[in-house]
């Protein structure tokens, strides 16, 4: 596939938070330096001086702070949508998000419908310092209640936050810097998801079915790209990993009779691992070999000089196509 350049991520949910303001007067912004300063990587920047310090709300440096606020505020009938400036410093917000906003529609026998979004950077390839390059997103994809979205285009943003905003219940969406303002990327097929949770199937294929989300699904369909003479690899995006869309992946499955999962997050205990149990649960009759997972190992983000021996990388993936198909 060839390269493809298109509207970037941050350029992209900044005009889609502008957007759903404009339409939606009880939505707001909330997190540390969001207004003034247009947040840590300028996604929002803009909107306070179009909508005003009310709606966009520069916040104490605590994120427990933040997420108890638009735990309140949610309760009111507010959209808030939140920003945590690194996926790393999301720790101290766990407490209000995993028992209080996850339960709260429930506790209140569904009389209360809060609409809450959290949008979390996250993800290496930026020589970060500690805290900064972390990848938890299985952290809140087990917990009932939460939605979890990791979008890698900035049309998939778009979609995720205009529907986030609607549930009436808390959703997470992890933002990868390293894509916040990458326009050129491997070419996709422009086939939509069939439904707003819906994975996308961003390259047809035969051979092997590669299942990823986030940054990583550049690399991957570089990988796809590289062998195309060689091996015929389709490529799923799953855009939601809670909920996660276990159909199109076993259909997908069903055609290539190979599964292969890569993500950016910890391998063990990750969401490669509940896809490839999930898998070998409802479609083991659908394979022609083990369920590979290429993630990395459990050990802390490493500094910045050795982040590309943690990540994985177009050469990595390559390996494990070749290794699974020949």
């Amino acid at each position: 596939m060839s390269a493809s350049r298109s509207t970037s991520l941050a350029v992209s949910i900044n005009a889609t938070l502008a957007d759903l303001m404009e339409q939606r007067p009880e939505m707001l912004l909330l997190g540390e330096d969001v207004g003034r300063l247009g947040g840590v990587f300028r996604v929002t920047r803009g909107l306070r001086d179009r909508f005003g310090a009310d709606r966009v709300r520069d916040s104490l440096l605590a994120e427990s702070t933040i997420v108890g606020q638009a735990v309140g505020m949610a309760m009111s009938g507010l959209v808030p949508v939140c920003e945590i400036q690194f996926d790393g410093f999301t720790y101290p917000a766990v407490n209000q998000l995993v028992t209080q906003a996850s339960r709260i529609g429930d506790r209140w026998n569904g009389q209360v419908r809060p609409s809450l979004v959290v949008r979390i950077p996250t993800g290496g390839g930026i020589r970060g310092v500690e805290h900064h390059s972390e990848s938890n997103e299985a952290l809140f994809a087990r917990v009932p209640g939460i939605s979890v979205a990791c979008p890698s285009t900035g049309e998939d943003a778009d979609q995720i936050l205009r529907y986030a905003v609607t549930i009436g219940s808390p959703v997470v969406v992890y933002e990868p810097i390293r894509l916040y303002w990458r326009r050129n990327t491997p070419a996709r097929d422009p086939q939509p998801a069939r439904s707003a949770t819906a994975a996308r199937i961003v390259r047809r294929g035969a051979d092997l079915t590669i299942v990823t989300y986030g940054a990583v699904t550049n690399e991957v369909l570089e990988a796809a790209g590289a062998l195309a003479t060689e091996v015929d690899a389709e490529v799923v995006d799953l855009r939601w990993v809670a909920p996660l869309d276990l159909e199109t992946i076993l259909e997908s499955v069903a055609r290539t009779g190979r599964l292969l999962i890569v993500h950016e997050g910890s391998r063990d205990v990750g969401i490669g691992a509940e896809i490839a149990a999930s898998v070998a649960e409802r479609g083991f009759d659908l394979l022609r070999g083990p369920v590979r997972r290429l993630a990395p190992e459990r050990r802390p983000y490493p500094p910045a000089d050795f982040e590309k021996d943690y990540l994985i990388g177009v050469e990595q993936i390559t390996a494990e196509i070749l290794g699974m198909t020949k």
